[in-house]
């Protein structure tokens, strides 16, 4: 049996192949900045599906947010490794991942906007990391950490619409103490600021949500697009839940940039594994 998993800060979206099934299913997001080798285990054991199939499963491919980083890798090997005795494991970063899944073969700027935001080359085999993904303090333009920092500050310094603000209000309850908690006390700041940004689907055309969307957007291109001196001659492909859900004003804002997007895609998961199921020659051989 082969394994894929494409995992953000959030959610680890997984698919099984075997001759007889193939097998879909999810966990807890696996970051090896807020996690180690043990917390991976557990994270896995708590997976019926996954521990159901674990002696079975002879290979892994596992793309990961934190897993460019050779120690942070090395936690995510070695977490995997534990819990799938009897397989190969290999474990690549969430931008190699995005760009098989979105580009193929083809040349393209692969980028995620998700929970947190990254870009990179690819060369239609290679991906090559440049300066991005600082993470949700230094980096994460245009995600969702971004955004729900962007409604949580502006709901706490009270600069929301009064409108938007009674119905923010509503739906969190919360309050400043409980914030500096969640972030500064607590695991996984970066989901829980993430968390925030789902309020923008429900009021997204209210302007004041409009107006975030385009300067975020504006800010990953300024700060991230622009820095590739032929980016104006490469597509943009996107991958995460940012890029999918808001992709008509996305796309909008790349207009007014004279970009090109090609491919937004919710979740990697599926063109990942076809990906691997090529390249391994199984697909072929399965159909």
């Amino acid at each position: 049996m082969i394994l894929v998993a494409d995992s953000g800060s959030s959610k680890t979206d997984w698919m099984a192949y075997s001759p007889e099934q193939t097998l879909s299913f999810n966990t807890q997001g696996i970051n090896p900045y807020f996690a180690n080798a043990q917390d991976v285990f557990r994270i896995l054991s708590k997976n019926k599906e996954l521990s159901a199939i674990a002696d079975e499963v002879k290979e892994v491919y596992f793309f990961g947010a934190g897993c460019l980083n050779p120690d942070k890798h090395e936690i995510v090997s070695n977490g995997l490794s534990s819990f799938f005795k009897n397989a190969f494991i290999s474990v690549d970063h969430d931008l190699m991942g995005s760009a098989y899944a979105t580009c193929g073969d083809k040349k393209g700027l692969a980028c995620i906007l998700g929970t947190g935001s990254n870009i990179a080359y690819y060369d239609g085999e290679t991906v090559y990391n440049g300066k991005h993904g600082l993470g949700y303090i230094l980096g994460d333009e245009g995600s969702g950490t971004y955004f729900g920092k962007k409604m949580l500050i502006s709901y706490l310094h009270k600069t929301m619409p009064s409108d938007l603000r009674e119905a923010f209000a509503t739906e969190f309850q919360i309050t400043k103490d409980i914030v500096v908690e969640n972030i500064y006390q607590k695991p996984f700041p970066n989901s829980y600021l993430a968390t925030f940004s789902r309020f923008m689907i429900h009021n997204r055309q209210h302007p004041f949500i409009q107006k975030t969307l385009k300067d975020g957007f504006q800010e990953f291109i300024d700060t991230n697009v622009r820095d590739y001196k032929n980016y104006k001659n490469l597509e943009c492909n996107f991958v995460g839940s940012i890029s999918y859900y808001y992709q008509d004003e996305l796309r909008a804002v790349f207009a007014e940039n004279n970009l090109k997007i090609g491919k937004t895609l919710q979740k990697p998961i599926e063109g990942i594994f076809e990906y691997i199921l090529k390249r391994e020659g199984i697909l072929e051989k399965a159909g």
